[in-house]
C-alpha cells in the first residue's frame, strides 16, 4: 500500500504520518516494536473503509521515516513516553479528539497506557503486552542473534532510515534487566471505553495471560478474540478474521456512541 505522507513535530521530534480519508471518527494506528507506516501494509485502509472511518498512521520517533534516534539508547519507559508525551501532542497538533486507537504489540501497550490516561472512544489491541513474560524476552534474545547473523538488517532497512538504531532502540530496552519489572496493569482499571483484545495462540512474544489480565482488569466492556494457528501478527496471519472483528468492534462503538 502506498501512502501520501507528511511530516509534523511532536514531543520535540519530526514524525512522518499519513491520512486515510473517511467521514467517520478517527482511527489512530500504533505500530509494533519494529514496525512503521508501510509495514502495516493495507490493513489500516481496509479497516477504515470497512468501518467508514478516517484513519491516521504514523511512524513513532526512531522508526520508519521519522527522526532517527538521537540518544545512545532509550529508557525502559519508552512506551510510556510514546503514550503520554508523543501521542498526545501529535493528536493535539492534528486536532484529533476522542479517537479510536488500534495498536499492535508495543503499539498496543502504548494504546492501553494512553487510554488509561486520556479520553478515547475505544481501543483495539493485537498481541498486547501488559507485563513481562519469559517467552517474550527469550524471543527478543533470539531476534537479536538473527539481527547479527542473517539478512534482517537489510530487510528492516527497506522501512527504516537507520535499521540498526531502530532495532537496538527496541531490543536493548526490552533486554535491559531493569525492564523485567515493567508492568502497565495499573492503567487497565482506568480504561472506561470499550476494549477489543486479540491474540494468536501461537504468539512467540506473549501468552494468553496478557489477554486474561486485560479482561479481568479493564474498567469498561471488553471483548477477547483468541486465534488458533496464529502468531504475533494476527492482522497478517489471519487478516480476514481480524478485519471482521476490528471493523465490527468499531461499528458497535459508532452505533452506541454517535
Amino acid at each position: 500500500m502506498s501512502y501520501k505522507s507528511a511530516r509534523i513535530t511532536a514531543a520535540g521530534h519530526t514524525l512522518e504520518y499519513a491520512w486515510i480519508e473517511g467521514s467517520g471518527p478517527t482511527l489512530v494506528f500504533l505500530h509494533e516494536g519494529l514496525g512503521s507506516i508501510r509495514q502495516w501494509r493495507d490493513f489500516p485502509e481496509k479497516v477504515a473503509h470497512a468501518s467508514g472511518c478516517r484513519a491516521l498512521v504514523y511512524d513513532r520517533y526512531g522508526y520508519g521515516n521519522s527522526d532517527v534516534l538521537r540518544e545512545p539508547r532509550v529508557g525502559v519507559d519508552f512506551m510510556h513516553d510514546g503514550a503520554l508525551n508523543e501521542l498526545p501532542e501529535l493528536l493535539e497538533n492534528l486536532e484529533i479528539e476522542n479517537p479510536i486507537l488500534i495498536g499492535h504489540s508495543d503499539g498496543a501497550s502504548i494504546a492501553l497506557i494512553h487510554a488509561g490516561t486520556y479520553l478515547v472512544r475505544g481501543v483495539a489491541v493485537m498481541a498486547p503486552h501488559v507485563f513481562i513474560e519469559d517467552i517474550c524476552v527469550n524471543s527478543i534474545e533470539k531476534a537479536s542473534k538473527q539481527f547479527e547473523t542473517t539478512d534482517l538488517p537489510r530487510r528492516l532497512g527497506k522501512y527504516h532510515r537507520d535499521a540498526r538504531k531502530t532495532f537496538h532502540l527496541w531490543a536493548d530496552a526490552w533486554l535491559d534487566p531493569a525492564f523485567r519489572s515493567w508492568n502497565i496493569e495499573e492503567y487497565l482499571p482506568r480504561i472506561k471505553c470499550p476494549v477489543l483484545a486479540v491474540q494468536g495462540e501461537g504468539d512467540e512474544y506473549g501468552s494468553m495471560a496478557q489477554l486474561e489480565a486485560i479482561k479481568r482488569q479493564v474498567g469498561g466492556p471488553c471483548e477477547l478474540l483468541r486465534l488458533p494457528d496464529c502468531g504475533h501478527s494476527p492482522h497478517q496471519d489471519q487478516p480476514e478474521k481480524v478485519l471482521h472483528s476490528v471493523s465490527g468492534f468499531i461499528k458497535k462503538i459508532i452505533g452506541t456512541n454517535p
